[in-house]
């Protein structure tokens, strides 16, 4: 099963299958005590870092729902969800009447997930509500993450969320609220999720059975930032040495320089190295982002202007080498040498 095409990273467990939650219980007795109250907001958004469980806790609370369709009856907790139990085994098989997951759908060309939440996907919510409009059951739909969706989805979920149908809820991840229309933000209750505590990370991983020796984990869990999704791409996808790598381009020069830079390069164009090429890119942007920012906060503010422009400039070439796939080596290339430079 391709992670690139279902969305899950090797080693992990698919939101939808996941029984166990770790560090978000604060969330969980907010989600079912609201739900309980019988006032519940018909859109919640569910905010927070990559790769901490907003998706899994999306799946536990409409689980939760659906098996409790009465609020006023429904527990004053979340609970495992029972594998065994119809309700489960139809969200856990993608079956479900009443749950909707919209993500991005996969190119039938490319086999690849494609690169935004399309106008067409959000469609397919319009028509669920309309093929279960009389069965008086919720209906649920995860957004995955609301962040992927192109502006036209954008504008079409926002139809939705100004009028919503009975008995509907939508539950909105987002792992970067702040790029949202600012009226779907406005149509929605915000529930804010914070990075695992390291205690937390340590059971979510040891649930996984991820292999990390105890000499590693400090390293593993530092540069994960208590994100579940990021310790399996430093593990299990090379990330540790592509952070070695960038290291090593930003404290040599000349002919070791560039070595390091085509080593990196080829190693990122591959076509299996989707996840890694995307954990490089997102690791590029935070480092000029905090280049930035510190910059600014010593003082050197030309400088930190010249950082800022540098992001805004290589995000928008990653962007487009994705949009139009273009040849993502030269890509890499071009945005080392700019950082070099700098």
């Amino acid at each position: 099963m391709s992670e690139e095409r279902y969305g899950v990273l090797e080693g992990a467990i698919a939101p939808a299958l996941n029984t166990k939650l770790f560090g978000h219980e604060e969330a969980e007795s907010f989600l079912a005590g609201t739900y309980r109250s019988g006032k519940g907001h018909h859109a919640i958004l569910i905010e927070g870092p990559e790769g901490i469980g907003k998706a899994t806790l999306a799946f536990r609370f409409a689980n939760h729902v659906l098996s409790n369709p009465d609020p006023l009856n429904a527990p004053e907790r979340i609970a495992d969800p029972d594998p065994q139990s119809s309700i489960s085994r139809q969200i856990a098989g993608g079956a479900s009447h009443n749950l909707l997951h919209l993500t991005r759908p996969v190119d039938e060309k490319t086999g690849r997930a494609k690169s935004a939440i399309t106008v067409d996907e959000v469609r397919r919510a319009g028509h669920f509500f309309s093929q279960t409009s009389g069965t008086g059951n919720w209906r649920i739909v995860i957004i995955d993450p609301a962040d992927d969706l192109n502006r036209n989805a954008a504008n079409a979920i926002l139809k939705i969320l100004e009028e919503p149908p009975k008995r509907a809820m939508f539950l909105v991840l987002s792992h970067a609220p702040g790029r949202l229309l600012p009226t779907i933000r406005s149509r929605c209750l915000p529930l804010k999720l914070d990075a695992l505590p390291e205690n937390a990370m340590r059971q979510a991983l040891g649930q996984l059975g991820l292999s990390i020796g105890e000499a590693q984990a400090g390293a593993v869990l530092s540069l994960a930032k208590g994100s579940v999704a990021q310790a399996l791409k430093i593990v299990n996808y090379g990330g540790a040495d592509i952070i070695e790598a960038f290291e090593k381009v930003l404290t040599t020069e000349g002919p070791t320089a560039r070595k390091t830079m085509y080593q990196l390069a080829d190693a990122l164009s591959g076509k299996d190295r989707e996840v890694a090429f995307g954990f490089f890119s997102e690791h590029l942007s935070e480092y000029l982002v905090e280049t930035a920012r510190r910059l600014a906060l010593g003082g050197d503010l030309g400088r930190a202007e010249r950082y800022a422009r540098l992001s805004t400039s290589i995000n928008e070439q990653f962007a487009t080498a994705g949009a139009y796939n273009l040849d993502r080596k030269q890509t890499i290339l071009e945005a080392l040498t700019a950082i070099s430079q700098a």
